[in-house]
Order: C-alpha cells, then sequence, then structure tokens
C-alpha cells in the first residue's frame, strides 16, 4: 500500500514518456537497488498517438529489470512482472500501481529466501495503449522479449504478469490462450497451496501476452472491473490491502515449488 500511495498519491499519472514516468522509474530503481538486486535499465522506443482519448508525443519510455547477481540468463527462472505506467488522465492507483505494489512486496519476501527456480522482476514501461489495436500497447514487454536469443527463451520457465490486482475478493487468472495451459494449472495449484480464492479467466490483456506470443509460458493476475478504471478516480482508496496480500501469496506459493 505504501507503493500504491507514493505512485498513484505522489507521483500521480505517468504515461510511457512523461517526466512522471521517468520519476516512477528512478523510485523503483531505488528500491530493487536497495534490496540487494543487480539493476538494469531497458530503454524502449515508443510512438506517439491516443492513448484512451488523450493524444500523447512520441519518445522513450524503459523497462526496470532486476535479477539477483549472477544470474544467467540462459539457465532456468522465473519472471514475475509488473507495468509501471498510466493513461495520461488516471493516478493509476489500482492499474497499475497495484501490481507494482505487490511486485516489490514480492522482491523484498524473496531477497533472502529460497525459491524453485531464480527469478527476475521487471517494472515494465509504456503498456498501456497509443492506438487502437493489439499492436498499440505492450512496447516495454514486446521489447523486453525481443532482446531474448533462443537459450534465453527457453530458460524463461514461467511468467506472471500482475496487472490490476487489488480490486474484489477473488484473484482472476487469466491464460492467454483456450484450451489446456500447464502454466494456468500451476498458477491454480499455487492458489489452492496458499488458500487464496481465484477465478480462472482467459485474458491477453496484459504484458504475459508478448511473452506467449514469444513461445513462453506467461499467465496474468487480476483484471476486476471497477468503475474508476483509465479515470482521475483511480486513486489509492480504491485499492484493498487484503487483494493484494492475497495476490502476494499466490505469487510467493508460485515461486517456492
Amino acid at each position: 500500500m505504501a507503493a500504491v500511495r507514493h505512485l498513484a498519491g505522489e507521483i500521480g499519472p505517468r504515461h510511457a514518456t512523461s517526466p512522471a514516468y521517468r520519476a516512477a522509474a528512478d523510485w523503483v530503481a531505488r528500491r530493487f537497488s536497495s534490496l540487494g538486486y543487480d539493476v538494469r535499465r531497458q530503454p524502449v522506443a515508443v510512438p506517439g498517438g491516443d492513448s484512451w482519448g488523450v493524444p500523447v508525443d512520441a519518445g522513450r519510455s524503459e523497462n526496470v529489470i532486476a535479477s539477483p547477481n549472477g544470474l544467467d540468463p540462459a539457465a532456468p527462472h522465473l519472471l514475475v512482472g509488473a507495468h509501471l505506467d498510466t493513461v495520461p488522465q488516471a493516478p493509476g492507483a489500482e492499474d497499475n500501481a497495484s501490481g507494482v505494489g505487490v511486485l516489490l512486496a514480492v522482491a523484498e519476501a524473496i531477497a533472502d529466501r529460497r525459491t524453485r527456480l531464480p527469478v527476475v522482476l521487471v517494472a515494465f514501461g509504456a503498456e498501456e495503449p497509443r492506438g487502437p489495436t493489439d499492436a498499440d500497447h505492450h512496447y516495454g514487454s514486446r521489447a523486453y522479449v525481443a532482446s531474448f536469443g533462443p537459450a534465453q527463451r527457453r530458460a524463461v520457465r514461467g511468467m506472471l504478469s500482475l496487472d490490476r490486482v487489488g480490486v474484489g475478493s477473488v484473484v482472476p487468472v487469466g491464460q492467454a490462450r483456450s484450451g489446456p495451459d500447464p502454466a494456468h494449472r500451476a498458477v491454480l495449484a499455487a492458489a489452492r497451496r496458499a488458500g487464496v480464492p481465484v477465478r480462472p479467466d482467459l485474458n491477453r490483456s496484459s504484458d504475459h501476452w508478448q511473452f506467449v506470443l514469444g513461445g513462453m509460458p506467461g499467465v496474468r493476475l487480476g483484471s476486476t472491473p471497477y468503475a474508476a478504471y483509465h479515470s482521475p478516480d483511480d486513486v489509492p482508496a480504491v485499492v484493498d490491502q487484503a487483494q493484494l496480500a492475497r495476490t502476494g501469496r499466490l505469487v510467493l506459493a508460485w515461486l517456492a515449488r
């Protein structure tokens, strides 16, 4: 909740190429560094366009990537991500300071804890739309996936995207394609172990979709509808701390086995 209040209550709206986004990225990078992670910032070129009815200029965004020291990117690992940007008119407490808050809490929880595989944590830039089509958003995760060679793609054994995870009383667990999905089943099994109520879902509207398109297993947590979506009313009071806790427990259970 402290992260939600800082990002949405103090920094506020932070579209992908804005000075406010850079301030948010600086803050997240410092948080990761303070926990002992190796932090890298990947520039992302973003076109201009229309973001939820507001014109936005082309420019540069960035992904903030935190890895365990000494990570071999070609060795098996897991990835947890959350987009840091908002649409221009929204403070983005639920969309998506909630996801970033859980990402940072997970980073703290596993900093001195053994997980089943090493874990990379990413705050993605430029997830929000800059046009009407599927190709007009997810620029940060698309650039991140495009930077992978074949060995690194094989090394990603699972990706969770935390996107709008602070509203509701059950956690939506979204698979990107219909049909049997081992990655989706694994997250549902982790929820059962953690005692977290979930709602299975079909959802491509987050950064996990770029990983699935790249041949890697990806699942989204979050997406409960709420009245303040993409509006100036998306303020910290919208976010329920208990729902953040449910999501965090689910992520930690998934990382543990």
